[in-house]
């Protein structure tokens, strides 16, 4: 796979100028807001190294996004089918209360209900009313699901190995592991 400095080369000769997140004529005004009202009525425009990080990270979710996808349609999933596959496979019975299978993906329940037509269509998930609470409704891993999942997990691990861990280091998978449980709690609070 092309660096995301490389494929921005290839790119640009039929792209517009990138969008600048540090607009030059504001950058040296930043400096200039002294309290919180100031800084809070202005953008928070990104310094350059924060601008290459964003298209990093936004280029390179594509670039895996893309490649995930592609694996996983060689087994008749999506990555989100993926998800769902795998929470269930590991809850206990194979089955979980649709709000919290909804929570875990985080999806709205009308999100979770279009992303399970699918698999119960397919015969991968089955819906069925709680025994506990027959007010709720449970998403059930069939049997059918649960050889598809063990099916393609094997290659989609190998996907992810290939495309991701395998161009960092040990240390660099800690960091990023950091760094995201950093940004999840930031953003879950």
């Amino acid at each position: 796979m092309a660096s995301s400095r490389a494929m921005r080369r290839s790119r640009s000769a039929d792209m517009s100028p990138p969008i600048v997140l540090v607009p030059e004529s504001l950058r040296s005004q930043r400096s200039r807001y002294r309290n919180y009202s100031d800084r809070m009525s202005q953008p928070r425009w990104l310094n350059e190294t924060e601008a290459v990080a964003w298209r990093a990270f936004i280029e390179s979710v594509g670039d895996l996004m893309t490649a995930f996808e592609a694996g996983l349609a060689e087994h008749g999933l999506t990555l989100g089918d993926y998800q769902v596959l795998v929470y269930l496979s590991e809850a206990d019975d194979r089955a979980m209360r649709m709000c919290d299978l909804a929570d875990a993906l985080r999806l709205s329940p009308s999100g979770l209900t279009r992303r399970l037509d699918g698999l119960v269509k397919g015969g991968l998930v089955a819906r069925q009313r709680s025994e506990e609470d027959r007010r709720s409704m449970m998403a059930v891993l069939t049997a059918a699901g649960l050889r598809r999942l063990q099916k393609a997990a094997p290659d989609h691990v190998e996907n992810v190995r290939e495309h991701l861990f395998d161009h960092l280091n040990p240390t660099q998978v800690r960091n990023m592991a950091g760094i995201f449980e950093s940004i999840q709690r930031g953003i879950r609070g």
